[in-house]
């Protein structure tokens, strides 16, 4: 069963560090997800960042990880703060952060926990000013960095990885992918490609075949975002699977039937082997049958035009970000590609990046691909490491600053590269890379 591929700009994590240190990351997860936690902790804990209402108890919102109290989850409904990757909900993220930070969840102090908040690529200002505005007022935050999450990936990696000159970030998430060129440890915009295919798009895809084919399912968000995770993968052969999936018994080795839950005795559905009926009811047990489903809706992230979406796919993609990079950093950006968010989770998808990636790119460059153990927290991981650096207090924005020259501070604090990202990759070793 592969562990939830989802997808990944709209979520929200917490890290507080043995120094009382608080991270705070909002990226994208199906439906986007909040993962908070101590620095010194090895791993921290995940709720949905949305609002979520069933049929069964329409009067009762579940924020967050109450929707473990939902009694029937058929028909769940979220209430999303993002929209597209960017924050347009102020109500449900406050709801949500305020659940986050009380007694119940991870009952923070900050008037001793400065806190980092990330943000997705080219966010508004306005989005950018509300934030300030509501951690430093209302929460009373003594201490704010505001940060996109691929710069703390982009730290991980070069804290894992010393000697590496770039990195190529490619972080498919829950509205977007996202291809960002690291140089020296500095993003270069200019060589950020967007492609708009994450998780959601995924979700909604899988929900339009099984309603046309079998069942209508197109309330049952949760459910199907479910049977995708468990029963999804990518092709490593699209042409050779799909002759695989028009034959029929035994010969066939990609159908499976899908067992619903029905919130009773199954709280979560599961795979199993195919039933000569297809659509099926086997006692209690109703059962989707999926046959091709299982791959050709992952490979829209290769193939977006597949579904009317005029873009490239993420292996074209990575190839034209480099080709807008220096001709100096080439090698390196193939030799470091660095996955995150939930949509790499699905099985086969760095090997199949790999293939595509290494027949486009020139022959004398090797390619190199690096999968995380959990590419999904691998930004929480990068803050709370750099929570416990000497230098990270510089890196904030204090309550007194805000209060004397307003949100200019931060503007001009977080907006330009950081400084602190320059001074990582300082005497790392003794390549010359120069750097237009």
């Amino acid at each position: 069963m592969a562990p939830d591929p989802g997808s990944c700009p709209a979520s929200c994590d917490v890290i507080l560090s043995e120094t009382e240190y608080c991270v705070l990351l909002p990226y994208s997860h199906p439906p986007t997800k909040c993962i908070f936690g101590y620095g010194s902790a090895s791993y921290p804990e995940a709720i949905p960042n949305c609002i979520m209402k069933a049929k069964s108890e329409r009067r009762r919102p579940f924020i967050g990880d109450q929707v473990e109290d939902c009694r029937d989850a058929s028909g769940l409904f979220y209430i999303l703060p993002f929209q597209k990757g960017y924050l347009v909900n102020w109500d449900v993220q406050k709801n949500v952060w305020d659940y986050i930070f009380g007694k119940d969840c991870c009952s923070v102090n900050f008037t001793e926990s400065p806190l980092i908040v990330t943000e997705p690529y080219f966010n508004f200002n306005s989005i950018q000013e509300g934030m300030a505005e509501i951690f430093f007022e209302d929460y009373e935050c003594q201490g704010l960095l505001r940060i996109n999450s691929g710069d703390l990936s982009c730290y991980k990696y070069r804290n894992d990885k010393p000697s590496s000159l770039c990195c190529l970030l490619v972080d498919s998430g829950f509205s977007f992918t996202h291809i960002v060129p690291y140089i020296k440890g500095k993003k270069l915009k200019q060589g950020i490609r967007r492609i708009d295919v994450g998780g959601k798009v995924l979700t909604n895809h899988l929900k339009e075949i099984i309603s046309y084919r079998q069942l209508h399912v197109m309330d049952e968000t949760f459910v199907v975002n479910q049977a995708k995770e468990d029963a999804c993968f990518v092709s490593q052969n699209f042409m050779c699977d799909m002759d695989i999936a028009k034959k029929r018994g035994t010969e066939n080795t990609i159908a499976r039937d899908y067992v619903l839950p029905d919130y009773t005795s199954i709280k979560r559905g599961y795979m199993r082997g195919p039933d000569p009926s297809g659509l099926a009811v086997d006692g209690e047990q109703q059962t989707l049958r999926l046959n091709n489903e299982r791959f050709t809706v992952p490979e829209i992230l290769f193939s977006p035009s597949d579904v009317g979406i005029p873009q490239m796919g993420i292996a074209e993609a990575i190839t034209h970000s480099i080709a807008s990079c220096p001709v100096e950093t080439h090698p390196h950006l193939f030799a470091n590609i660095l996955l995150t968010g939930g949509c790499t989770l699905f099985k086969g998808f760095s090997e199949r990046l790999l293939t595509e990636v290494r027949a486009l790119a020139p022959v004398e460059f090797d390619v190199n691909i690096m999968f995380p153990p959990d590419p999904v927290k691998y930004s929480w991981q990068g803050g709370a490491i750099l929570s416990k650096d000497p230098e990270f207090k510089t890196l904030l924005v204090t309550k007194e600053e805000y209060e004397e020259e307003g949100y200019r501070v931060c503007a001009d604090r977080f907006d330009p590269p950081l400084t602190w990202i320059r001074k990582f990759n300082q005497g790392t070793n003794g390549s010359k890379l120069t750097i237009i």
